[in-house]
């Protein structure tokens, strides 16, 4: 019996060491690449995040979003340009964990269940 009330402590001590970290606000600004493979294909996206604004290059294409942060770690993209009506949709954004340099993200449109996973690589 003694042996539990000094095990439970030191439980509690390891369980809190392996949590992920999650340090979202020092990734509100900055530029980063995205990388994604669709069957044999890598795309390459990169972006300028700013205060209230985002830049994508992606395919030697410009598209600059709009960008409000919910909470520290999520935010919503709305298209400032939208060129079709599947442009005008906003996506939200939900930061799950963050490393030094990057950050695994959750992605999908405003109002759908179906989202997505990607890492983004701060590169400056």
């Amino acid at each position: 019996m003694h042996k539990n009330i000094f095990l439970i402590p030191l439980l509690l001590l390891l369980s809190a060491c392996f949590q992920a970290k999650k340090n979202c606000a020092d990734f509100h600004l900055g530029n980063y690449q995205f990388v994604s493979v669709i069957g044999k294909d890598t795309l390459v996206s990169r972006f300028e995040r700013f205060e209230n604004y985002e830049v994508e290059y992606f395919n030697q294409k410009t598209d600059t979003s709009t960008l409000r942060w919910v909470n520290d770690c999520e935010y919503i993209l709305k298209n400032k340009n939208p060129k079709n009506m599947s442009e005008q949709r906003s996506v939200s954004i939900r930061i799950l964990s963050t490393t030094d340099s990057t950050y695994t993200f959750e992605y999908g449109l405003v109002g759908q269940n179906k989202k997505s996973k990607g890492t983004a690589k701060k590169i400056k």
